[in-house]
């Protein structure tokens, strides 16, 4: 009788979150985690149902910057090798919007049939919840940066609610990032551990100097001495007291040649050498390469198949997609905290044309209501950058952020305040400047990449 009526509830549950998602495309909505909402209020247990259902098992990417990218390069990489997938791609990583991500493959019986593997990216302050019901194979973390301090309290906390979890799991493989020690601490806690980095520093690179979020060692609070940074927290680290440093990385990159948008990379595994071509700018991409590819070793993927996953990937909404007005080339990119603010600003340092800079902030729920850290970032390094030719300020914090350029010395005279959406993207596109760079908060992002594809494509 507890059996049937379980199964009752997960058809119910199924089936509401599909007409869910239905009313929620209908009305011109994406419909990423309205439908899991919605069946869970049906039966709390259905990921748990889900997850079992899968033929390999389950992979959860999480960390602060790069869950989307990393997981929808792995999710590629799966596929060019023939595996089915169950990915929430869009980047909906609560857990409603994972629920989603299998309602969408799931019969009206609520079976999955024929799927191999998922690949979920999970919220930092969702994962117990999800890593609970899925009891994935492997868990990737990128890293970890300060990120709506009102919603995901401070890193320690974090750090600790993911490392309470990754212990309960039997079986467990987890890939982390070398180059950060907030990071790489987890490996003491998990005998199969794979450490992905970047050994040495990157020629044509400068690594910020600001937004240090880990300058004292985890196990006995002693400061870091750094050979030397990558960005943020990232680089060469060893504490003087106790001994806890920077460990070797199976996955390396020796260099990296930056051309036109891309990178050239020579990639260091278990077993070679080989040449990897990303399609995508920013070096923070890179380390999501690295992960990716970290990852696709350990569930077994050819250096083959990887590497032509990556070559040929697409970014999601936001990850530096890429557009084109009148021939000319525009970029959007999604920013939330200061350490991927600061990477954004490197890539508009380094840029050598002139340009014009959208930045939208917002400070609704999904953004978080603090907007404080915004004078984290590093917007001074952006006064000296004489090819951009305007910043454009928009969304519901427009004014706070046209205030925080001013303070940084840009010259007001450079500075527009426009905060509909619509007439700020036209602006930045009429701009004399050879191309355009878009920012954008998590609801400023949508709102814009729907006007830039309908400028795109006049």
């Amino acid at each position: 009788m507890i059996g049937i009526t379980r199964n009752l509830r997960v058809v119910a549950a199924v089936w509401a979150g599909k007409i869910a998602g239905l009313a929620s495309r209908l009305t011109g909505r994406k419909g990423s985690s309205l439908p899991g909402l919605v069946a869970l209020r049906f039966y709390p247990g259905l990921l748990k149902h889900f997850a079992v259902q899968l033929r390999q098992g389950a992979v959860i990417v999480t960390g602060t910057n790069g869950k989307t990218t990393t997981n929808n390069m792995l999710i590629q990489g799966l596929e060019t090798a023939g595996y089915r997938v169950i990915g929430n791609r869009e980047g909906a990583n609560l857990l409603r919007g994972v629920v989603t991500a299998f309602i969408r493959h799931a019969g009206l019986t609520g079976l999955i049939r024929g799927y191999d593997w998922a690949c979920l990216e999970a919220d930092e302050a969702a994962f117990p919840k999800i890593v609970e019901a899925v009891q994935p194979k492997v868990v990737v973390v990128n890293n970890f940066f300060r990120d709506q301090l009102d919603r995901y309290w401070e890193i320690d906390k974090i750090v600790s609610l993911i490392k309470a979890s990754v212990v309960k799991i039997p079986g467990l493989t987890l890939v982390l990032n070398a180059d950060d020690p907030l990071v790489a601490q987890l490996g003491r806690n998990i005998k199969k551990s794979v450490y992905f980095g970047i050994t040495e520093p990157l020629p044509g690179v400068d690594s910020q100097t600001l937004t240090r979020e880990a300058r004292f060692c985890p196990f006995c609070g002693a400061r870091f001495d750094y050979r030397f940074y990558h960005y943020s927290q990232l680089g060469a680290y060893a504490c003087p007291a106790c001994g806890f440093s920077r460990p070797p990385a199976e996955i390396d990159i020796q260099n990296m040649i930056p051309a036109g948008g891309k990178f050239s990379c020579r990639v260091k595994t278990s077993d070679g050498i080989c040449d990897v071509v990303l399609p995508a700018a920013g070096l923070y991409n890179v380390y999501n390469c690295l992960a990716a590819f970290a990852a696709g070793q350990v569930l077994g993927l050819s250096r083959d198949h990887l590497i032509h996953a990556l070559g040929n990937y697409s970014a999601p909404t936001g990850r530096m997609q890429e557009f084109r007005f009148r021939g000319k080339p525009v970029r959007l990119n999604l920013v939330k905290n200061p350490a991927g603010f600061n990477e954004s600003i490197n890539f508009l340092v380094q840029h050598k044309e002139p340009l014009d800079v959208f930045m939208g902030l917002n400070d609704n729920d999904a953004d978080g209501k603090d907007i404080s850290w915004i004078w984290d970032v590093g917007f001074e390094a952006l006064d000296r950058v004489s090819t951009i030719r305007q910043f454009v300020c928009s969304g519901v914090r427009a004014e706070e952020m046209a205030l925080r350029l001013k303070y940084a010395g840009i010259p007001a005279a450079k500075i527009k305040t426009i905060g509909d959406y619509q007439s700020a993207v036209r602006r930045v596109l009429a701009g004399d400047g050879q191309s355009a760079f878009f920012l954008a908060t998590y609801t400023a992002l949508w709102p814009v990449e729907k006007h830039l594809r309908k400028e795109c494509r006049s």
